[in-house]
């Protein structure tokens, strides 16, 4: 059965496929700490984890002081589905966001949306303290605070095991120097979509870290500070999703209109990919047997980012097929209709 028949027969497996994706987990609920659960400590713990779910969901720093919220911030239980104190260590505010009212409120405020599928991060991370130096590996009690930051700032964070022969790759020279090969080798084995090296140190009383983040052929890094081990690591990881949101986020006018071809699909391709693409308001407009053609919106790295994600394969652009020009019409026969204008070619073409 062919991709058309099967979209057609299949729709409502579709649309449970799509449903059920398997979304980065805990993306609309915020645990913001308090030191209270007082009416008033309350207010401020909600009107915090609404800054934080917004630049959660945006990765823009400006985004949360955005006048288009002000109705949000007046009364943010509007978008709310329940929240609770959980007595921890450390004691925080639990606040659930609705996704659908949340989505709807931050579009009308002109905001454009980083969607849940998002690229694993392994992180090497290194922890240098009067206690000595420790590679931080899964299962750890050191691991907790990176994952509370990670999740805090939306990012889905992987740990490597952290064993002998990994020790001995992630040393502070590998994790500050420029060539990721020795940390791409020992990666090899956990899968992920990003590298993320990390040197944090502590000197008279503060923490400071050098991060250093790879993804694909493209590098970001950067310097932190903070009072303390967990404001550092929230520090590393906020400025990760800062750099990361913008390769993914499809800003409304800014990047114009794409046209997408995508080969080599079948059922299961075609709800992984409306998945992958929903953030940029994917359209369908035409099934040619394993070919599908879409319009999107954003810009042609976004799109790259964003299918590199699937591990897609770009192919080279296509060639528009030459138009014949027009013949001179010949004394007393009937006018020659213009020839009917070839599509455009697809600005961006990929194989699965």
């Amino acid at each position: 059965m062919g991709l058309c028949k099967l979209l057609l027969v299949g729709g409502l497996s579709l649309i449970s496929l799509a449903s059920q994706a398997e979304n980065l987990k805990g993306l609309y609920q915020v645990r913001e700490p308090v030191t209270g659960q007082s009416p008033e400590e309350r207010d401020r713990a909600t009107q915090a984890a609404l800054d934080t779910l917004v630049l959660r969901l945006t990765g823009d720093p400006k985004a949360p002081q955005n006048p288009g919220l002000a109705p949000v911030r007046k009364d943010p239980q509007q978008i709310i589905s329940q929240f609770g104190f959980d007595a921890g260590p450390p004691e925080v505010l639990k606040v659930d966001f609705d996704p659908g009212t949340t989505e709807q409120a931050l579009r009308r405020a002109g905001l454009a949306l980083w969607g849940a599928n998002r690229p694993s991060i392994l992180s090497w991370w290194l922890n240098d303290s009067s206690e000595g130096s420790s590679l931080v590996g899964d299962g750890q009690a050191s691991a907790a605070p990176l994952r509370r930051a990670a999740q805090h700032r939306g990012l889905p964070l992987r740990l490597p095991l952290a064993d002998l022969s990994e020790q001995l790759v992630a040393t502070a020279p590998a994790l500050e120097g420029a060539d990721p090969a020795p940390l791409r080798n020992a990666s090899e084995r956990y899968s992920a979509d990003a590298l993320l090296a990390v040197h944090a140190r502590e000197e008279g009383g503060q923490w400071q870290a050098k991060w250093q983040l790879w993804l694909g052929d493209k590098k970001e890094a950067g310097n932190v500070q903070g009072a303390d081990q967990a404001a550092v690591t929230d520090a590393v990881m906020l400025a990760v999703a800062e750099r990361l949101a913008p390769r993914f986020v499809a800003k409304p006018g800014a990047s114009g209109q794409q046209t997408l071809e995508v080969q080599g699909m079948n059922l299961e391709h075609y709800a992984a990919l409306l998945r992958l693409l929903e953030p940029f308001g994917v359209r369908l407009q035409s099934v040619d047997a394993d070919r599908i053609l879409y319009r999107v919106n954003g810009s042609a790295d976004q799109l790259r980012a964003q299918l590199s994600l699937a591990k897609l394969q770009e192919l080279p652009a296509e060639a528009p097929a030459p138009v014949a020009a027009p013949q001179p019409a010949v004394a007393g026969s009937p006018p020659v209709a213009a020839p009917t204008p070839t599509p455009a070619a697809p600005s961006l073409r990929f194989r699965w």
